[in-house]
């Protein structure tokens, strides 16, 4: 009888176009190189892809960056996971540093979608087995998917800078809303500061618009940390800015995991006087002008260590101290 080889597993990592450098910064990272891949889009707008490497038998990690056109980039890794899954990859996991839809998370009026769990639906019946992301926007996303979630947090790599930078002796870490206490909740845990809260409320008939109220906490004289998971149109973070300095707060800094920085938002961000942003790379930057006193991190080596941490089947939670 003859002997039947064994099948060894063996990881492999994939990127869509959306934003190529960090997969191949992860790639670099993990000592590995990127699956070469022919994508293109068709004249009327359809999207092709052919992995040029059999990927039969393989644990394969889909990397797709969710910026502007979001639509197109969803398609194209939904697409890249059925041809894995049509190939004989063994288990696929859907690498989505910025969760696509987060933000439609629920049904604020009637008639309304959830979005968020349309995305995650889509990713199942093409064949993903698992997501990981960065900073969901709303945590009962992970619920949302029928199978493993990876859910990493920014927060060591932020935190680790502005502590190094700043100190924490005259810091407040303050909450731009009331949706993101939670976060705030765990910088002040991990700074030893004060928390601030910024109540604010939005006109439910206009799309990204702000009206600031109150400061809630004492900010006069400090060092004002203003935390999010993301910056869009950046009106909440310029607003809650100029409310902090109203308030006798001697600078104002700002920490976000994802760079969305849509339409206006490089014009406010250079005007609003903050003394820094510091964001990750999650998303590409791809502003019409420079952001003055902008710092990117890389989330990279995160991502590929919760990789590594997945394919060897170690804990992912470890690398944030059990919080995740």
């Amino acid at each position: 009888m003859s002997q039947i080889a064994k099948n060894d597993k063996h990881l492999m990592l994939f990127s869509g176009r959306a934003y190529p450098e960090l997969a191949s910064e992860v790639a670099t990272l993990m000592g590995t190189d990127l699956v070469p891949t022919r994508a293109l889009t068709y004249a009327n707008s359809e999207i092709y892809v052919r992995f040029e490497e059999s990927v039969r038998g393989c644990d394969a990690f889909v990397i797709q960056s969710h910026t502007a056109p979001v639509n197109e980039w969803i398609m194209e890794q939904l697409i890249m996971v059925d041809a894995l899954k049509r190939a004989s990859a063994k288990r696929i996991t859907v690498v989505a540093p910025f969760y696509p839809y987060a933000r439609q998370d629920k049904k604020h009026l009637g008639r309304e979608p959830i979005s968020a769990r349309l995305v995650a639906d889509l990713y199942k019946a093409a064949g993903a087995d698992r997501i990981m992301s960065v900073d969901l926007h709303a945590s009962q996303i992970q619920g949302f998917f029928d199978g493993p979630v990876d859910h990493l947090w920014g927060l060591p790599v932020l935190s680790d800078y502005v502590k190094e930078r700043y100190g924490t002796e005259e810091m407040a870490v303050v909450s731009p809303d009331a949706g993101r206490v939670r976060l705030a909740d765990m910088w002040t845990d991990k700074l030893g500061c004060p928390l601030a809260i910024i109540h604010k409320r939005r006109d439910p008939n206009l799309a990204n618009t702000v009206a600031v109220h109150e400061v809630v906490g004492d900010v006069a004289g400090k060092t004002c940390l203003l935390v999010d998971d993301m910056v869009d149109t950046a009106g909440t973070i310029v607003q809650a800015a100029a409310a902090l300095r109203e308030r006798g707060a001697k600078k104002v800094i700002c920490a976000a995991t994802h760079p969305v920085f849509s339409g206006p938002a490089a014009e406010r961000l250079n005007n609003c006087g903050m003394e820094e942003i510091i964001v990750t790379n999650t998303l590409p930057i791809n502003t019409p002008e420079p952001i003055k006193n902008l710092t990117v991190l890389s989330i990279a080596p995160l991502i590929a260590k919760a990789i590594n941490a997945v394919f060897l089947d170690g804990s992912v939670t470890s690398l944030f101290g059990g919080q995740a």
